[in-house]
């Protein structure tokens, strides 16, 4: 099949030499033709020399690349994409009686660059972050079904966030395969949660904190834990299993606070430990007591973009004071950034000054990342996205 052809400036191959699946704008010299966005384009460099395949789209990423072969790109090239991903999953022994919820396709990670699939039991979520998976869906849909066979029965496709709809294409969420549910019980090391794909944030579910989640339940017993920014309260419910002795679970979003009750009631029945309180985290965190002393702040992204980095680390610093100041002797601060463009040094370097600034002693216990179905593609370490320390507070 021939595809529409973009042609580099001089000298700005070398990053897709080097397999980086991003082209930028500012490379691009010229075009033959107008690709639409979404569209997928053969891409030459300026002495017209093959260099790859991908989807066009408008913006400072011009173009993602699916591929670095002159191949096909049709169902067969889907399925076998799913394929190797769905083997990496099994061979990470993340499928089994106690654990039915992972991520299968986490984008450039699994060369899908632009594709999220989230599996919640016999579910699959799907997202787009790109126009060309966008339109793709469907063929998606029938290749992700014929590799994972009876173990999918329905699939959801969910844009409407994510999308950079700067070309008049819909947003779109509705299933593409079964549709009789809108949530599900999910099993995660053992514990039942309910996952709301339809109104819930992202996918319904945040299991890229699954393992960081079972670290959490081993520092657990016995200790008063808060939970902020607790969402559906994945934290919570280890802690309690872990022996806490009682966890508070804060969250600005009411919603997500039922969610968290009826996760906690579904694991640990009228189980008084547990109390949710649908307030900001930084003023709860403001006014809370020096009764706490194993702290979880897993905040939402302060930087989804470079420009606004330096106000986002200003926010880590803010709130890492906070929970400096408030934690008890002898506590655990587990805390994290979820910020794609907050690199590791910058958020540990936020942390250092944050903790300098309440004067406490404090030493690093683990350094955190995401799990290993969220891979990194190694040529692509923007895929680093999750960061996370635990630390000893004295």
């Amino acid at each position: 099949m021939s595809y529409k052809k973009i042609y580099l400036n001089p000298k700005k191959e070398e990053s897709i030499k080097r397999f980086h699946p991003w082209i930028f704008s500012g490379a691009i010299h010229h075009a033959d033709g107008t690709p639409e966005e979404g569209e997928i384009v053969e891409v030459y460099d300026s002495q017209k020399r093959f260099l790859a395949l991908g989807h066009c789209q408008i913006g400072s990423i011009a173009v993602r690349i699916l591929t670095f072969r002159n191949e096909p790109v049709n169902k067969e090239f889907w399925r076998k994409r799913f394929e190797v991903a769905y083997q990496l999953r099994q061979s990470l022994h993340l499928i089994h009686p106690l654990n039915n919820a992972y991520r299968l396709i986490h984008g450039e990670g699994d060369n899908m660059p632009g594709l999220i699939v989230d599996i919640y039991g016999n579910t699959a979520v799907v997202q787009a972050h790109s126009a060309g998976m966008h339109i793709m869906r469907k063929e998606l849909a029938q290749a992700l079904k014929e590799v994972m066979g009876d173990a999918i029965e329905h699939i959801y496709y969910k844009s409407e966030n994510t999308l950079p709809f700067k070309a008049e294409l819909e947003p779109e969420n509705t299933y593409l395969l079964g549709g009789t549910n809108v949530s599900g019980l999910i099993l995660e090391n053992g514990l039942n949660f309910r996952v709301d794909w339809v109104k819930g944030q992202k996918t319904g579910f945040f299991v890229d904190q699954r393992d960081n989640r079972s670290l959490l339940e081993k520092y657990a017993q016995g200790r008063n834990v808060l939970n902020l920014f607790g969402y559906t309260g994945g934290f919570s419910c280890y802690a309690l299993r872990g022996g806490a002795r009682l966890v508070h679970s804060v969250d600005s979003s009411l919603k997500a606070v039922l969610l968290a009750d009826e996760n906690v009631a579904l694991n640990f029945p009228d189980d008084k430990r547990h109390q949710s309180f649908a307030e900001d985290a930084f003023k709860y965190l403001e006014k809370a007591g020096g009764q706490y002393d194993l702290l979880v702040v897993d905040p939402p992204a302060f930087a989804k973009h470079r420009n606004v980095l330096k106000n986002a680390l200003q926010g880590y610093r803010k709130l890492n004071v906070a929970a400096f100041e408030k934690i008890q002797s002898g506590g655990i601060l587990f805390t994290f950034s979820c910020s794609q463009a907050v690199s590791k040094d910058d958020f540990r370097l936020a942390v250092f000054s944050a903790a300098a600034r309440s004067g406490r002693k404090v030493k690093i216990l683990h350094q955190l990342a995401q799990p290993a179905d969220h891979p990194i593609n190694i040529y692509h370490p923007e895929g680093e996205y999750l960061k996370g320390l635990v630390l000893a507070v004295e």
